[in-house]
């Protein structure tokens, strides 16, 4: 019998807050943020599960999320594998901008099509896709096997490593993946068949916050 596999996107971060690109710039948590982590671990002790190993990027605001939501169902000491695999898409020029300055600079239409589109990068950075090229490989060799073989996994990362999972995931179309939005905080538990697709989706929350 597979186990699990939960997947948390982290809470608000400080550059979330004042609307900037983030991308592997490493803000930590506002205080909604750490709330929302916070509500994350009791959202998962109260489902009742226990980890057998978890995984974050190297990004403070995935790390922090990840261990408020391991001191908060009771396993604080859990092994945690920290990995830039994970890490958010890479915004290259727009990280540290303010997204309605860079459209006043390159034009709505341009930062929508950077921002929404599956395969158009932002200059200097990463598409969806490139981000789902270093995200896949990762999860088909580390963390995958791990659930194959019965443990519960969980997965504290970004909005846009985590769409990358989420859309083979949900079994999504290149232009479905583009409209998703993941809620900060809200777990997202996977039961996985034993040929790696999903046979259950449960979420722990309320994605009425997904922006």
């Amino acid at each position: 019998m597979s186990g699990t596999l939960v997947l948390v996107r982290h809470g608000q971060s400080d550059w979330n807050l004042k609307n900037l690109f983030t991308g592997w710039k490493n803000p930590d948590l506002t205080e909604q943020g750490l709330a929302e982590a916070i509500a994350g671990g009791v959202a998962l002790r109260d489902y009742g599960i226990r980890f057998d190993i978890a995984f974050t990027s190297v990004l403070v605001r995935a790390e922090r999320t990840c261990q408020i939501i391991l001191d908060g169902i009771g396993q604080p000491d859990l092994e945690t594998i920290h990995d830039q695999a994970l890490n958010e898409r890479d915004y290259g020029d727009l990280a540290g901008l303010n997204k309605d300055d860079a459209r006043e600079k390159w034009g709505e239409d341009q930062v929508h099509i950077w921002r929404r589109s599956y395969d158009v990068p932002p200059p200097g950075g990463e598409s969806l896709k490139d981000t789902g090229a270093r995200v896949w490989p990762y999860y088909m060799s580390e963390i995958l096997p791990r659930v194959l073989r019965g443990e519960n996994v969980l997965v504290a990362a970004h909005g846009n490593s985590l769409r990358s999972l989420v859309m083979v995931l949900d079994r999504l179309s290149e232009k479905e993946i583009t409209g998703l939005n993941l809620a900060t905080g809200v777990p997202m538990v996977y039961k996985l068949k034993a040929d790696s697709t999903a046979q259950s989706k449960e979420v722990l929350g309320d994605m009425s916050k997904a922006h």
